[in-house]
């Protein structure tokens, strides 16, 4: 633990340099904006900003590697979830601060947590309720966390024979945090801007995103480490137990799901991927852990490192 401390805090020292000279905190989306009795964004001291940040980082981290040792899902106990994790949070500079994603990955672990027992259940219908109000709940604070919904339903047709009951028991329970949200809304007399909220849902796909090329080349070692995770992990693929490898195919799907849901927000900004680091950490992981030259893959990540720290203090 001290190490991935170390680690956690040598990724984000080169920030140090280049903090905002205010840190702001968006944490609900339309949907609870009318509820709350303050504005919807903190005005938080950029230092104070990061450090909250980083410990949040740190406790899902230590979380993620817990549910991926319990759950086997890479076949040995190892701490490489978390260290992974910790990269893989320190990508880019929006991912240091507070975000609504970074919040909204604490329910995503959650998530996981319930998605993997319904292997093993024998009735899957609470947990599914129970996985419907968590979407709910996040998608109150972050809109595109909506498609985690898609999630659902996808894990129920990789871990459970078809029951009809289970795939409406989680659109009850989204549609029981929404049902008392409107009746909120009714008593303010304020459902026109309950039916608004719905409105991004409908953008259409922006085709053209403008962006900093140079700022994306620190991806280049990440998509070298999962083309060769891919890789390794379908050399090992049927060598695994059916519940692993289910839920390894899983986590790839939420990967996708998570990456694709930025369109639906008109303000998109870069900390949205940060739904994409808890499948990506345990990716890497796996790479990580079976590769078969330790030349060959220290080397890679000590080069993704560098690069983290070097496009921290050169935003091109």
């Amino acid at each position: 633990m001290i190490g991935l401390a170390i680690i956690l805090i040598a990724l984000r020292a080169g920030f140090l340099f280049s903090l905002p000279a205010k840190g702001y905190f968006p944490f609900a989306e339309l949907f609870s904006r009318l509820h709350m009795p303050t504005s919807y964004q903190y005005v938080i001291p950029p230092l104070l900003n990061l450090f909250l940040a980083s410990v949040l980082v740190f406790i899902q981290a230590l979380l993620l590697n817990y549910l991926v040792n319990y759950h086997n899902l890479l076949g040995k106990s190892t701490f490489l979830p978390a260290l992974m994790y910790v990269t893989a949070a320190s990508l880019f500079t929006p991912f240091l601060m507070l975000g609504a994603p970074l919040v909204c990955n604490f329910l995503v672990i959650w998530m996981l947590f319930k998605l993997f027992s319904f292997y093993k259940g024998d009735d899957a219908k609470s947990t599914s309720y129970d996985l419907g109000m968590i979407v709910a709940v996040g998608t109150l604070f972050y809109l595109p966390f909506i498609y985690m919904f898609l999630v659902i339903w996808l894990a129920l047709v990789v871990f459970r024979p078809f029951d009809w009951r289970e795939w409406v028991a989680c659109i009850i329970g989204f549609a029981t945090i929404f049902f008392f949200l409107a009746v909120s809304y009714y008593l303010k007399d304020s459902m026109q801007q309950f039916y608004d909220i719905w409105l991004p849902l409908t953008t259409k796909f922006q085709v053209h995103i403008s962006f900093n090329y140079y700022n994306y080349l620190v991806l280049v070692p990440v998509i070298i480490i999962l083309i060769l995770g891919f890789f390794k992990l379908q050399q090992n693929f049927f060598k695994s137990y059916v519940q692993t490898r289910k839920s390894l195919q899983l986590l790839f799907l939420m990967m996708l799901i998570a990456g694709f849901s930025f369109y639906i927000r008109p303000d998109f900004h870069l900390d949205h991927f940060m739904l994409c680091s808890i499948p990506a950490a345990i990716f890497f992981a796996y790479y990580f852990l079976y590769a078969n030259y330790r030349w060959f893959y220290e080397t890679l990540y000590i080069l993704l490192l560098a690069n983290i720290i070097y496009f921290q203090f050169n935003t091109f």
